[in-house]
């Protein structure tokens, strides 16, 4: 992206008011002015948590005889960026007619390496391969930003040791699970000069060695010596500093923001209006107009959970697949069931089958 700094206003705007200081593919350095902090939060925390990306989901484990245990390597590939240009025209899961996945709401990877040399082999993002139809050619395909062109590393495999996969990439927002935040960090900042005093008891020994000046703080003029303090003021500009995780631009995680957020608005509104139905916000019916998680509100959840209310973050199986006989709820979160050939249990969303083949985290 080549931005120069501009200001996307005019002398008679009357709405907020953004100026681009820096830009490029990784992070975007903005000001929004002429607005409250309600909304500029609000706009934050729509970036961090419920802009839709994807990443993988579901985990199926064909060989693996490396030295860590199949929950590790799920967990690392579920944090994997993968890149989400073009997941509007994905489908959640929930909302795809299908069984289980398929080309409308998941990508699928495969990755099968073998250490067939002396020496440890290392496997990387690179070597995970998008297989099947897609929406295009990128959606899905990890995220690889280094000079070497390798991506992040998943395992490492001594000689003889083989490592066979199969991902479901899905779609999902990062207020479900933090692997589908599209942002590493946000950094959100107003008054830098600290006019409003907002800071005074926020220090050990010495505020100004605690506090030193910020970037912005040439942005906006430094308080004049003797000058009263004003009960009234609030703040009206806040400094963005979006850095993207890779699975989309910065600018783009931006704007998307912005169109969550009036969907969001745009539904309360909506909600608000009809006063005669049953699903107003008093009747339970209000879902925000927003993105939701994979399997919110799907009914029948992944593995037999009922409305999907334990969040099954990965799921791997192994080919010889326990037969399963009955569900039943345990009490305090802990599901147990009756298994032929050893006994389940779920402790804060993790499954794990003792004896048998299915272990899902």
């Amino acid at each position: 992206m080549d931005y120069d700094p501009m200001i996307m206003d005019d002398a008679e705007a009357l709405g907020p008011v953004v100026k681009i200081s820096q830009a490029d593919s990784v992070r975007v350095k903005w000001e929004l002015s002429n607005t409250d902090m309600s909304f500029a939060n609000s706009l934050r925390r729509v970036m961090l948590a419920e802009i839709p990306t994807i990443a993988i989901d579901l985990v199926e484990i064909e060989e693996n005889s490396t030295v860590l245990a199949d929950e590790f390597i799920a967990h690392r590939l579920g944090l994997l960026p993968l890149n989400a240009e073009g997941v509007e025209s994905l489908l959640y899961s929930r909302d795809c007619d299908c069984d289980g996945c398929c080309e409308h709401c998941s990508v699928r990877l495969t990755l099968h390496a073998k250490c067939t040399g002396d020496e440890n082999m290392h496997v990387f993002a690179r070597d995970l391969v998008p297989t099947g139809d897609r929406i295009n050619q990128v959606l899905g395909t990890p995220v690889i930003t280094d000079s070497e062109g390798l991506g992040p590393l998943i395992l490492k495999l001594r000689p003889g040791q083989e490592i066979k996969l199969e991902c479901i990439a899905k779609k999902g927002i990062a207020k479900e699970h933090a692997k589908w935040a599209p942002s590493a960090a946000i950094g959100f900042e107003y008054d830098p000069h600290n006019k409003l005093h907002h800071l005074d008891l926020w220090y050990e020994s010495d505020p100004k060695a605690e506090w030193p000046p910020s970037e912005y703080a040439a942005w906006e003029e430094p308080p004049q010596e003797g000058e009263p303090f004003d009960y009234d003021a609030v703040p009206n500009r806040f400094y963005f500093n979006v850095e993207t995780a890779g699975p989309l631009p910065p600018d783009v995680i931006i704007s998307e923001g912005i169109k969550v957020l009036q969907q969001k608005l745009a539904g309360l509104i909506h909600e608000l209006a009809d006063e005669g139905g049953d699903g107003g916000v008093n009747g339970g019916g209000y879902n925000g107009g927003g993105p939701r998680s994979p399997e919110y509100g799907a009914g029948a959840g992944v593995d037999g959970f009922n409305g999907g209310g334990v969040h099954n973050t990965l799921w791997r199986r192994r080919r010889r697949e326990s037969e399963r006989v009955g569900w039943r709820r345990g009490g305090d979160g802990i599901w147990d069931d009756a298994v032929r050939g050893g006994e389940q249990l779920v402790v804060r969303g993790t499954l794990a089958r003792r004896g048998g083949g299915l272990l899902t985290t």
